[in-house]
C-alpha cells in the first residue's frame, strides 16, 4: 500500500490509532461474528488500499453494495449507523474504472439468503442457535415481511445496554384493540437456559409464513388475538453462555445478568402479603400495590422493564419459557409457609391455573408421554404439571408477580432437559412444542369477555370483575373492556366500580365453548357509596411516588461516561464503551441521528 490513504491518514501509526481501525478491530463482537470477515476485509481495503505498479486501486463498487444490503440490519440491530468510509459511492469504484474484489480470496463473495427452494414447505425456518444480533435482525426481517400484521419494539434495556425486543402480531399493530385480548411468551429470562429464547424466534417466523399462507389456525389466531414474543429477557447473561458454547454450558454460567441477579427472584415478593390478606374477610387478592420497602434492593433495569410493560398493555395471558426439566408450573411459587421448600399453594384461581397449564402439556407429545424413564418423568403422575412452591419454593417470581399485581395469569413452562442444547436438536424442540405454543394461545380465548359502561355508553376504566367464591377480581382496561379467564362451569359474576351501583349475572360455560362468552355490564351512578373499600379509586392503587412511574426503561444502566467525551447531552449506545481509549476524534460518525 501506500501512504496518505483514501482517509488522508498519512502512516500506519495514524492508522492503527484512529476510531476506523478500533472498529474494524472489534466488529467481530459488536456484531456476534455476523458479516466477519468480511466487513474487515472490505473497511481493510480502504484503509490499506492495494497497489499495482505504483497505482492505488480502489476495492469494487458491487461488493461493498452487496455487503451493505446484507449487513446493514446488524448495524441497525444494535443501533450503529453504517461507517462512513463503507460509503459504496465516496470510497469504491465500478467495474470499469479498474477495481478489485477485496473479499475474493476469502470465499468470491458474501454468502447471502438464497430463496427457499420450491420443494421446501411453505414455512421455512433454519434452526439455529441465534447471537443477540441475529436474534435482533431475524425479529425485523420477519415484521418486515409481515408488516401488514407485525412490528417490533423495545420494552427497555438490559443493564449492558441491549434493547429488550419485542416481535407482535396483531390485525392492528401497537395498538389494543377493544375486546381483543392481549397474549405475551416472554423466553431466556435465566442467560443459560437458552431453549425459549429460540423457540419464539421459530415461532415469530412460523405465525408469519403461515399467516401469509392461508394456515386458517393461524389467521384465526391472529385476527382475534394480539400476541407479543420477547425471545430475550436477558440477552446479557445470554452472551456470557453463549462463550461456553452449545453442549458445553453448565447450570449457572450466564442463568444471572450482568449485575448478578437473577431475575426470577427479582420481583417484589406480594405472596407474602397475598397469605396475610387471605386471613381478612372482604380482603382481595388482586392488585396488590409494590411496598416501598422494595424500592431499596438492588432491582434490575430487565425487571423494571417487564413491570411497566405489564402497566402499560392490559395482558390476559402469559407464559415464561425456562430450561433444564420438561414440566408445566403454575403459581403460587411462594410456599405459604415460608419454611416449607416443598408445599402445595393454590391460588384462589387453582382450577383455572389447572386448565391453563394442562392446555400445554397435553399439547406436547414428550410431556404428555406416560413413560416415567425419560426426561420430565417424575411428573407423569401429576399429568406434567405442578403447582410450583410444590415443585420447590421461592420468592420473587415473576408468575407470581403478573397474578398479584396485574390482571395477567402466567405459568412457567420448562421446555427441556438441556439448558443449551446443541444445534441439531433444535428442530426436533420446535416441533414437539409448536402445537403446544399454539394451544396455549389459544387459551386466552376461554372464560368471559366484555364491557362495562355506564348508561350513556361510556366506558368505566377500572371497573372490578369479581367472580363469587374466587377471592381475586380483574380491572377493566382503558375502554372499559376486560377479559376474566374461567374453566367450565356456571358462575355469578358481579360488576362494580366506584360511585356505582354493582351489577350481578349468572353465567353458564359449556365444557365444549373455546372462546370467551360476551358478558357486558351498564352501571348505573348512585348517591352514596356504602362499601368504604370502593372508594378509593383504582387508579389510586399505585403509590404516587412509586419509582416505577418516573423510570425510564430505555435509559443507559451502566456506568456513566467520563467528562471529556463530546455530546454529553445524549445517552450513548452500548457499544460506545469500545472507543474510550480515544480522547479525541471519538466516531461521531457511527451515531445514528434522531
Amino acid at each position: 500500500m501506500s501512504y496518505p490513504n483514501f482517509l488522508d491518514q498519512k502512516s500506519r501509526e495514524v492508522i492503527e490509532y484512529s476510531s476506523e481501525y478500533i472498529l474494524i478491530s472489534v466488529l467481530q463482537n459488536l456484531l456476534q461474528g455476523e458479516c466477519n470477515p468480511d466487513l474487515r476485509l472490505l473497511g481493510c481495503s480502504v484503509l490499506a488500499p492495494q497497489c499495482e505498479k505504483d497505482k492505488v486501486i480502489k476495492p469494487c463498487r458491487h461488493v461493498c453494495e452487496k455487503l451493505k444490503k446484507n449487513c446493514l440490519h446488524a448495524f441497525d440491530a444494535i443501533d450503529m449507523a453504517w461507517p462512513y468510509f463503507l460509503d459504496c459511492d465516496r470510497f469504491f469504484a465500478g467495474e470499469e474504472e479498474g477495481c478489485f474484489d477485496p473479499l475474493a480470496k476469502l470465499r468470491g463473495e458474501v454468502v447471502v439468503e438464497e430463496d427457499q427452494p420450491s420443494d421446501l414447505p411453505g414455512t421455512f425456518i433454519q434452526f439455529k442457535h441465534h447471537s443477540y444480533s441475529q436474534m435482533v435482525s431475524m425479529l425485523k426481517k420477519t415484521a418486515s415481511k409481515c408488516s401488514h400484521i407485525a412490528t417490533t419494539y423495545s420494552i427497555g434495556r438490559s443493564f449492558e445496554g441491549k434493547d429488550l425486543f419485542v416481535i407482535e402480531f396483531s390485525t392492528k399493530p401497537g395498538h389494543h384493540e377493544l375486546l381483543k385480548p392481549e397474549f405475551k411468551y416472554i423466553g431466556n429470562m435465566h442467560g443459560n437456559e437458552v431453549v425459549g429464547k429460540e423457540l419464539l424466534i421459530y415461532l415469530a417466523q412460523y405465525l408469519c409464513s403461515e399467516y401469509l399462507l392461508g394456515n386458517p389456525r393461524i389467521q384465526t389466531l391472529i385476527n382475534n388475538t394480539r400476541i407479543h414474543l420477547l425471545p430475550s429477557l436477558n440477552p446479557d447473561g445470554y452472551e456470557l453462555a453463549a462463550e461456553e458454547g452449545a453442549g458445553y454450558n453448565g447450570w449457572v454460567v450466564g442463568r444471572q445478568t450482568a449485575q448478578n441477579l437473577d431475575l426470577n427472584r427479582n420481583f417484589p415478593d406480594l405472596t407474602s402479603e397475598a397469605y396475610r390478606r387471605a386471613g381478612i374477610r372482604g380482603a382481595r387478592l388482586d392488585h396488590i400495590p409494590i411496598p416501598q420497602s422494595y424500592w431499596w434492593g438492588k432491582v434490575a433495569p430487565e425487571t423494571k422493564a417487564v413491570m411497566k410493560w405489564l402497566r402499560s398493555i392490559p395482558f390476559v395471558l402469559s407464559a415464561s419459557l425456562h430450561g433444564g426439566e420438561l414440566v408445566v408450573t403454575y403459581p403460587y411459587d411462594y410456599s405459604r409457609h415460608p419454611m416449607e421448600e416443598k408445599m402445595f399453594s393454590p391460588t384462589p384461581d387453582e382450577k383455572t391455573f389447572k386448565m391453563l397449564a394442562k392446555a400445554y402439556a397435553d399439547a406436547h407429545p414428550v410431556i404428555s408421554d406416560r413413560s416415567e424413564i425419560r426426561c420430565g418423568g417424575n411428573f407423569v403422575r401429576r399429568g406434567g404439571i405442578i403447582n410450583g412452591a410444590e415443585w420447590y419454593s421461592f420468592t420473587g417470581g415473576m408468575a407470581d408477580f403478573n397474578y398479584l399485581h396485574t390482571n395477567c395469569f402466567e405459568v412457567t413452562v420448562e421446555v427441556g432437559c438441556e439448558k443449551f442444547p446443541l444445534e441439531e436438536e433444535l428442530f426436533t424442540i420446535w416441533h414437539e412444542n409448536r402445537d403446544a405454543l399454539l394451544n396455549y394461545m389459544e387459551m386466552v380465548h376461554r372464560g368471559i369477555k366484555g364491557i362495562v359502561s355506564d348508561k350513556f355508553g361510556n366506558p368505566i376504566k377500572n371497573a372490578r370483575i369479581s367472580v363469587r367464591g374466587i377471592q381475586h377480581d380483574v380491572t377493566t382496561a382503558a375502554d372499559g373492556d376486560y377479559w376474566r379467564l374461567l374453566p367450565p362451569g356456571t358462575y355469578v359474576i358481579s360488576a362494580q366500580a366506584p360511585g356505582y351501583s354493582r351489577v350481578m349475572k349468572r353465567v353458564t360455560l359449556p365444557t365444549k365453548m373455546k372462546r370467551a362468552g360476551r358478558v357486558d355490564f351498564v352501571l348505573r351512578p348512585i348517591d352514596t357509596w356504602p362499601n368504604k373499600l370502593l372508594r378509593r379509586s383504582m387508579e389510586d392503587i399505585y403509590d404516587p411516588y412509586d419509582p416505577l412511574e418516573l423510570y425510564d426503561p430505555h435509559a443507559q444502566h451502566g456506568q456513566p461516561e467520563a467528562r471529556g467525551g463530546s455530546s454529553p447531552s445524549r445517552e450513548k449506545p452500548w457499544w460506545w464503551s469500545y472507543f474510550s481509549s480515544l480522547d479525541l476524534h471519538k466516531p461521531l460518525w457511527l451515531l445514528k441521528q434522531r
